[in-house]
């Protein structure tokens, strides 16, 4: 199962996680989130990471061409769109994507369509408040597509092991605090994720 670590704001951080098995890191391009990084910001830590790890975009409620725009200068790889957006938009995007679905019914995990997503758990802000998802939702269902997200942690990450899910994606559980990662906690997390223990 392939990990992400959300909320990245500094080098240590991301080679951190890197050095402990993460497939992906994540940089929040959000104003209002405690774990926002600027583009230059966050172009100083990608231009020193090493090769073979997905840099992830995380954009809320922005134009095409901005997101065009900051994945072409600071280096990441990948725009994770939290929010909702139409074909026209999608059309308009020259970068990879991945989409999120906040997820607040069975209703909106059943409709998925065949492309990989992020799920996340619904709630008024976005993103890195611990909110879990109900498991039973994806019960008999192909998840080989999802990414799952929302209140997963060192401690509970074992109870997913047998959905099949794509990956996962972590924030908030594995802080020292907001935008701070725990070493430990980021290497407790891989760890029972990659390797099912």
């Amino acid at each position: 199962m392939r990990v992400k670590i959300c909320g990245i704001t500094n080098f240590e951080d991301a080679m951190m996680a890197i050095d402990a098995g993460a497939d992906a890191l994540g940089f929040v391009f959000y104003p209002p989130s405690p774990r926002y990084i600027t583009p230059k910001e966050a172009k100083n830590i990608i231009d020193r990471l090493p090769p073979f790890v997905e840099k992830v975009a995380l954009f809320v409620n922005e134009e095409a061409s901005f997101i065009n725009e900051t994945i072409q200068n600071t280096g990441a790889t990948l725009a994770q769109l939290h929010f909702q957006v139409g074909r026209d938009f999608l059309e308009a995007l020259s970068v990879p994507y991945v989409q999120v679905t906040r997820a607040a019914s069975q209703n909106d995990v059943s409709t998925l369509d065949g492309t990989y997503r992020l799920v996340d758990a619904y709630c008024e802000a976005y993103g890195g408040v611990g909110k879990r998802l109900n498991l039973e939702w994806f019960k008999e269902r192909d998840n080989s597509q999802i990414i799952l997200a929302g209140g997963l942690s060192p401690e509970n990450i074992h109870e997913v092991h047998s959905y099949g899910f794509y990956g996962v994606d972590v924030s908030s559980s594995v802080e020292i605090l907001k935008g701070k990662k725990d070493p430990e906690k980021v290497q407790s997390f891989i760890k029972h994720a990659k390797y099912f223990i």
